[in-house]
This record gives structure tokens, sequence and C-alpha cells, in this order.
């Protein structure tokens, strides 16, 4: 069990974090409270489930502060600022992120997505909250022109609905910052996060079928799928599927921490933009290959055709972010894909 650094009478550094139930925000609640925080979750668990709670609390030794509310719900979220008083930050998760379904169904993530954060950042003003660490993507890229990317490419060359959602939240936080001279703003775009907690304790849990390679690689060898399907086997790429840059859930949680430190070290205004990934890509395939090879089964897979929204290849340029920021990955590949096949035998 992992015991919370924050000492008893030490002053309150309560940080909210929106949509703190799900896969990322559940392992950034956790090292937040390890590196001495007091993370107070806001999620109405749509999207995420009950276990995720449990799982925290398993590993801190104690439940979790959370608030089972929308975040689009104004109202709501004015009463647990006034509840919890004194707030050092907030870090906002909580989007819909299935580029599939964002094909589909448009509407429901630019209302969600680019809503949810209106409402949070009308309220952080309204309350005085000047540091905010924002949730993006590397789908703000689309199909980059060179690779690896840096944090200089266009921005505005998203493939999906979901990823000109992230590009308009990016704009509107910026647009805040220049409106509220106080606020500190640090956008992470994320390439692929994968794996578990080591404790096995917590983890991704999709609902239905997953939309993501590793669950669903996971589940396969496990046997709740029959097989993989592989979209595309006939891109520019080694072996003809896509290329992805996939980091360990845990590094990518620990990022959050450091840019919370980050911000606390300097002054505003500041609105500071890190790719967060491992500097390397590797194919569909490969992740395949890994998995079974570590983990020592199967995966049965097919080949079917491409999906709507998939770029060919993208991966991180980590430089500024480990030159600037301090962070860089510490897992490997092999590591997420070892801890992701725990945690999917303990479900």
């Amino acid at each position: 069990m992992v015991k919370r650094l924050l000492s008893p009478g030490a002053m309150s550094k309560k940080v909210i974090v929106t949509g703190g139930a799900g896969f990322i925000g559940s392992h950034t609640v956790v090292e937040l409270a390890v590196a001495g925080y007091e993370p107070v979750i806001i999620d109405d668990l749509r999207n995420s489930e009950e276990r995720a709670l449990e799982g925290i609390a398993a590993i801190l030794g104690q439940a979790p502060t959370i608030h089972r509310i929308d975040c689009n719900d104004a109202e709501a979220m004015r009463r647990m600022l006034k509840q919890e008083g004194a707030v050092l930050g907030a870090i906002h998760f909580a989007a819909d992120k299935a580029v599939g379904e964002s094909v589909t169904d448009p509407a429901k993530y630019y209302r969600n997505n680019i809503g949810s954060l209106a409402v949070l950042l009308g309220l952080l003003r309204e309350h005085g909250v000047h540091d905010l660490v924002f949730s993006s993507s590397c789908t703000v890229y689309g199909e980059p022109a060179s690779l690896p990317v840096d944090e200089t490419a266009p921005d505005a060359n998203a493939t999906s609905p979901y990823g000109f959602t992230k590009v308009a939240c990016e704009r509107l936080v910026r647009d805040q910052c220049t409106a509220v001279p106080s606020l500190k703003a640090v956008l992470l775009r994320y390439f692929n996060p994968i794996g578990a907690h080591p404790s096995s304790l917590i983890g991704e849990l999709p609902r239905g079928v997953p939309n993501n390679l590793v669950p669903y690689v996971a589940q396969t060898a496990a046997g709740v799928r029959e097989k993989l399907r592989v979209n595309g086997d006939d891109y520019d790429t080694v072996d003809g599927t896509c290329i992805r840059d996939y980091i360990h859930v845990v590094d990518l949680a620990q990022a959050h921490v450091r840019a919370l430190q980050w911000m606390s070290e300097r002054q505003a205004p500041l609105c500071e933009v890190f790719n967060l990934g491992t500097g390397a890509g590797n194919s569909v395939l490969e992740v395949v290959r890994t998995f079974e090879q570590v983990n020592g089964v199967k995966v049965p897979f097919e080949v079917g055709p491409r999906r709507a929204g998939d770029v060919v290849s993208v991966y991180a340029d980590t430089r500024r972010s480990w030159e600037v920021l301090g962070w860089r990955t510490q897992r490997s590949l092999a590591d997420a894909l070892r801890d992701a096949w725990r945690w999917q035998q303990g479900l």
C-alpha cells in the first residue's frame, strides 16, 4: 500500500481533478496524493466505474474525495468549489475521447468537451484559482508533415471531430489566459497512454468493445474477444499498420504532478504546451508481438478496413518536455504491456 505523503496539519494543497475516476485521471489522483497534494475528484462516472475509486482507496489507504457531478452543470460545480474552499489548481481530464464515435456523433463531442472546459474556466476565474493543467492530445497535429512531431507543428490539422475539440479547447485556454492575466496554464498533448498501475488495482476500464488498441489486445488474449481487429494493413509503414507513440499511464500521471510543480515556480501570465510521449513509434503489429512475447500468450487477429479519422503515423519529439518541464518517461513499452496484462487478469 502506498501511503500519502501529506503530513497531518500541513497546509491543504487541494487540486480539482475533473474526470478523476477515468483511466488517466485515476492514476493522476494517486500520483498527486503521493506527491503531497490533496486531489478532489469531479466525475459523474458515466465513462468510469466505482472500481476505480475502490482501487485508488486501496492504493492510498483512504478513500478519495469525490463529487459526483457533471462538469457541464455550472451550478453544481459552483457549489462544489464553495464547499471545498481554497483550491491550489485544477487538472481537466473530463471529455469524451473515442475518435470513431466522434465521427458518428460529433455534436456530443463539441457539446461536452468544449462546454465542460468553458464552465470550468469561468468558475476558476470566479473563485480565484490560477493554475490549470489541460488534458490535450496529439490528435491536434492530424497527419504531421514530419516526424517526430514537435510543439511548433501546426495544431489545426486534426482529422476527427474529437481532435478538433482539443484544438478548440487549447484556443479557449489561450484566450482565457489573455483575458485573465493571473491565469497560468499548461497544455499537455498526450500521445497514446497504455498500461496500468503496478499494483494492478487501477487500470483502463473500457465499456463495451474497446476503442483503444491495448485493452482490445488484452481482452483478446484473455478470451473475452474472439480476435483482435486490425484497422488496415495497407498504410505506408514498416508492416502496413498504423504507428503510434505508446506511453505508460504512470509516466503520464507523473507529468501532471510535474506540471503543477513547474507552474508554482513561475509567475503569470503563462500558457505553455508540451508533448508527452516516449519519442518513439510502434506499429499495431509491433505492439501485438511485444504483448505476446512479454506475457507468453497468443493474440489472434484479423485485418479489417481502415478506420475513419485515423492518421498513419505520429510520435513525439519530447525534447521540450525534458529541457523545460524536466520530465521524461521512465517505463518501456514492455513494462506497459506487462502491467496491462496483469490488470486484465484481475478483472
